[in-house]
């Protein structure tokens, strides 16, 4: 369990070590948020900026859960993240309705204030911003029922808290945090399995999970710190990371692709015969890829080799890795490397560019990414070598 453990965070350390800066920036601009409010006076905090504040969050979940809605196109991921924006949107009018109108004392600002239904109510919403990328990494685990299981021991601590004459705060705080460590540990596996069905990680990836994670840890480290705090003013920066991060994620959920929606294409060809004479179908496999060269196409996938070899989608990824000893990916990455070189030879002065577009890489960045990695040296440095 340990090395498993170890493994997986090397694994997202080597992967995600870019999203360090993205880390640090976001938390030195929450630190200098909190700093910043200190000057705020809270009568107009309370009277003005805060309302202003929640009103905004309102009708960017509001707004957010519409879109999600009206362009979910059969996406699953999409309406379970209309539905949490929908709900935090109620919590939002809520806390507006109970602040200007109700005043009841159950979501008074303060850490002395801090009851059980606000504890509850704040571990809530934290587990509202863990179903995105709990279904983009495990699409269909999340389940009513499991979510009504995952919700019980949080309800059963904000009730005992009530109860017993003990201030169990800090410990209701962990319910999160476990939440949010039970993601991560599944964000290797989700790139491994991109890796054997997708020929390209620009759309497909957990980058961008990763940089969602980031972005919930640190929101929860200044949860923390304004639950130390008896100023008021310190949720200001709090919403303002908030909306930052809404209005973020559903930029991205909207225009990124979903690499689980050829699931249902996958399944349909499940039934495809496997195909014993190793040897032979992996000299029809390279002799395919030499003639018609699908690998130049970014839209690459696994299950497009069914047009050469009807085989099940299980038994061809197996198939590419025992024989090639590497995923997909990387299978398809080392014939474009060899065509990018071929044409770096053919055409010595042909841009950098062109040179990744013509190999089928999405991009020249991610070519020279790509290349740099495989070969030790950048594009560049190989053409002048060859020269």
């Amino acid at each position: 369990m340990q090395d498993k453990w170890k493994q997986t965070f090397w694994e997202i350390w080597h992967n995600y070590r870019s999203e360090v800066g993205f880390f640090f920036c976001l938390s030195l601009l929450t630190v200098s948020g909190h700093w910043l409010s200190h000057f705020i006076p809270v009568e107009r905090f309370e009277n003005e900026i805060l309302l202003i504040e929640h009103g905004a969050t309102t009708a960017i979940c509001i707004v957010g859960a519409w879109l999600l809605f009206t362009h979910s196109d059969g996406l699953r991921i999409r309406r379970a993240c209309a539905y949490a924006l929908a709900a935090w949107g109620l919590s939002e009018v809520w806390f507006l309705l109970q602040t200007c109108w109700l005043r009841l004392p159950v979501l008074a600002a303060g850490s002395e204030a801090l009851t059980p239904y606000m504890l509850f109510a704040g571990n809530f919403l934290g587990w509202l911003l863990l179903v995105y990328p709990t279904e983009t990494l495990r699409p269909g685990w999340l389940t009513w029922k499991l979510a009504l299981w995952q919700l019980l021991p949080l309800a059963a601590l904000c009730a005992i808290d009530y109860m017993v004459p003990y201030d169990l705060r800090w410990i209701i705080g962990l319910y999160p945090v476990a939440l949010f460590i039970l993601v991560i540990t599944h964000i290797r596996a989700y790139r491994i399995w991109c890796e054997n069905n997708y020929s390209s990680m620009d759309h497909s990836d957990a980058q961008w999970v990763v940089r969602y994670l980031i972005m919930l840890l640190v929101i929860g480290v200044s949860y923390c710190y304004i639950m130390a705090s008896d100023n008021p003013c310190r949720t200001f920066t709090q919403n303002l990371l908030l909306q930052f991060m809404f209005v973020y994620s559903i930029s991205e959920i909207l225009f990124r692709q979903d690499p689980w929606r050829d699931a249902e294409e996958i399944k349909d060809k499940e039934d495809k015969v496997q195909a014993n004479d190793e040897e032979a179908d992996r000299i029809r496999l390279e002799q395919w890829l030499d003639t018609e060269k699908p690998y130049l196409r970014t839209d690459f996938k696994l299950i497009d080799l069914m047009e050469v070899l009807p085989m099940n989608r299980t038994y061809l990824s197996e198939f590419i890795n025992k024989t090639y000893g590497c995923s997909f990916y990387q299978f398809v990455t080392r014939y474009r490397i060899e065509e990018a070189k071929r044409l770096m030879q053919q055409n010595p002065e042909m841009k950098i560019g062109d040179v990744a577009f013509r190999s089928g890489f999405s991009s020249p960045a991610v070519f020279s990414h790509t290349f740099s990695k495989e070969t030790g040296m950048t594009p560049r440095e190989w053409g002048k070598g060859m020269r």
